[in-house]
């Protein structure tokens, strides 16, 4: 069972590279630590094509440095266990949400630890949910650079049609933005994730105020 979760969830997906920040992980640091200090939910290290040693260097400091935030790891679940991080994040070629949960329950693993998916149709939103994820991520929603190779933006009909469909927590993401964000939590979404809305922010003090606008936003609807 999730644990109790602010609504609507808001997750710092990283991506360094777009930083400019070079080939190692410690360049994403000052973000993840501004973002978790500005009130994020959750920070999800979305940095594939680090080796293991330095995807987990940069996930135990961020660990460390988040506080309440909690910290998810794409794909690496040895990652996550060494860093105690919080939960792990599966995309279509990892491991299956299936195998993961039950991994989880034969070595006892903490309750609150998460069991995200990345979906990108209604079949495998249900999948994952039948598997035991504890919450989906649905997109792309809106037209996005980095998500362009997965085809056509869903738009937000479509993800109304699977936060209907679940029970499990759909967070909304591909070109979400302080403009549209809202019209993702109407159409059903436990909340949000993006790059470029909270790595494109100037500093501390300018993302806690959009936090504070989106949770207004959402408080009013």
């Amino acid at each position: 069972m999730l644990p109790a979760l602010k609504t609507p969830i808001l997750c710092y997906v990283t991506d360094r590279k777009s930083l400019g920040v070079g080939e190692g992980g410690a360049g994403v640091l000052g973000k993840i630590r501004a973002a978790a200090a500005a009130g994020v939910d959750w920070v999800q290290i979305r940095e594939k094509d680090l080796c293991g040693r330095d995807l987990l260097a940069v996930a135990r400091e961020a660990v460390a440095g988040c506080g309440s935030t909690r910290v998810i790891v794409n794909d690496r679940l040895d990652v996550v266990l060494a860093a105690r991080a919080a939960g792990v994040h599966l995309g279509r070629e990892s491991l299956s949400a299936r195998d993961v949960v039950r991994w989880c329950r034969s070595e006892n693993a903490a309750a609150e630890f998460l069991v995200g998916v990345s979906c990108h149709s209604l079949e495998q939103a249900r999948e994952a949910e039948s598997g035991g994820a504890n919450y989906i991520f649905f997109g792309p929603v809106f037209d996005t650079p980095s998500k362009r190779g997965m085809g056509e933006p869903h738009g937000v009909a479509r993800l109304g049609q699977i936060c209907r469909s679940v029970t499990i927590p759909v967070v909304a993401i591909g070109g979400v933005s302080e403009r549209n964000a809202g019209e993702c939590i109407r159409a059903g979404a436990a909340g949000i994730a993006a790059i470029r809305m909270f790595q494109e922010t100037a500093d501390v003090a300018a993302t806690k105020e959009m936090l504070e606008r989106l949770r207004a936003q959402n408080a009013s609807r």
